[in-house]
């Protein structure tokens, strides 16, 4: 047992009344304890529980974010652009379909450097996960070691990291998500991670407001500068077709450093149903026949949010602009161009 752990644990608490929160360098330090086995099994199941009635601060946040700097992965800065990285769930998506993957088709088809991450199958929705749908199209992103995660983002501005292989000390984190049945604070910080050196784009989905203020006060602690943060489909960054988008954004021109914008697919004339998930088998098909250019139930998503997209990357000047680009890039087969220069590059590597 861990008595420095333990009073870390009696500070966030000791109840709704007499709790205190931890500082940016305690977080940190009880993160560290808990990733690295100081803690004992009870002391973190304890602490996840605490944790989560007492809701993290954005100062908390990023003291957690400075572990996962620390004790995780970090892609050198080897870009000549800047690096957009996409935050997603990791529990995976149960009842609408993923857009993310045709978004960073077409970023990473114009040179627009992405990165995503994600881990296995999670609790507590055991969703369906990014490498499952990579793995669908033919790309197999789970056995790559971090010289090729590096390689291939350079050489097709795509790059995936994958918990398991690339960040072991927070994959065998994720088995207190089960025992405890709760999503915990370490949720959040898995889609504002940013694991790169240089400058970067993060952008990231949330589901609750104050989750989003939280997400503001960690970046603004951190030092960054570039982000964009989406009321998105099942806490995911995929703007949504049905309703009007939430959106917050850095902004020079704000006092407060950010700007909320409300993005109406209506006023864009795209009007249509957020494509459901009742079948993982036909979104693969859809997803497949959207990228070859053929019009799917995933096409209209894939224009929203390609083109706001390649707004907030500077590709374009206006949201109008860049869902013409999107759609032609779609039609074009564009899309079908890069995912085949993905593959070549990954058998290359593995030959």
């Amino acid at each position: 047992m861990s008595s420095e752990f333990r009073e870390l644990l009696k500070k966030i608490g000791s109840g709704a009344h007499t709790h205190k929160n931890l500082t940016r360098q305690q977080a940190a330090f009880a993160l560290e304890m808990m990733l690295t086995g100081v803690a004992t099994p009870a002391q973190i199941g304890a602490f996840l529980i605490a944790h989560r009635i007492k809701r993290p601060t954005g100062e908390e946040l990023a003291g957690m974010l400075d572990t996962y700097t620390k004790l995780g992965v970090v892609l050198p800065n080897n870009l000549k652009n800047p690096l957009t990285i996409l935050g997603i769930p990791y529990d995976g998506r149960t009842r609408h379909a993923p857009i993310s993957p045709i978004t960073a088709l077409i970023l990473s088809a114009i040179e627009v450097p992405v990165l995503m991450h994600g881990g296995r199958k999670m609790p507590t929705k055991y969703g369906l996960t990014l490498a499952e749908i990579w793995k669908s199209l033919g790309i197999d992103l789970i056995n790559l070691s971090l010289s090729q995660v590096r390689e291939l983002l350079t050489e097709t501005n795509f790059g995936f990291l994958y918990l398991p292989q690339h960040f072991p000390l927070a994959d065998e984190f994720v088995q207190y998500r089960e025992e405890i049945g709760k999503r915990p604070p370490i949720a959040t910080l898995e889609l504002i991670w940013q694991p790169y050196e240089g400058n970067s784009h993060l952008m990231a989905g949330y589901v609750h407001p104050p989750t989003e203020k939280m997400i503001r006060e960690a970046l603004s602690l951190r030092g960054v500068k570039k982000f964009t943060l989406i009321k998105g489909l099942e806490g995911s960054g995929d703007l949504k077709l049905e309703q009007t988008n939430i959106i917050v954004i850095d902004s020079q021109d704000s006092e407060e450093g950010f700007q909320y914008l409300k993005v109406n697919p209506f006023h864009y004339d795209l009007k249509g149903n957020d494509p459901s998930l009742s079948d993982h088998q036909e979104y693969f098909n859809q997803l497949e026949r959207t990228i070859a250019g053929e019009n799917t139930a995933l096409t209209l998503s894939g224009i929203l949010n390609g083109g706001f997209y390649l707004w907030r990357c500077n590709i374009t000047s206006s949201i109008e602009e860049g869902f013409t680009m999107a759609e032609k890039l779609i039609t074009e087969g564009k899309l079908q161009i890069q995912l085949e220069k993905i593959k070549q590059k990954l058998v290359k590597r593995r030959c």
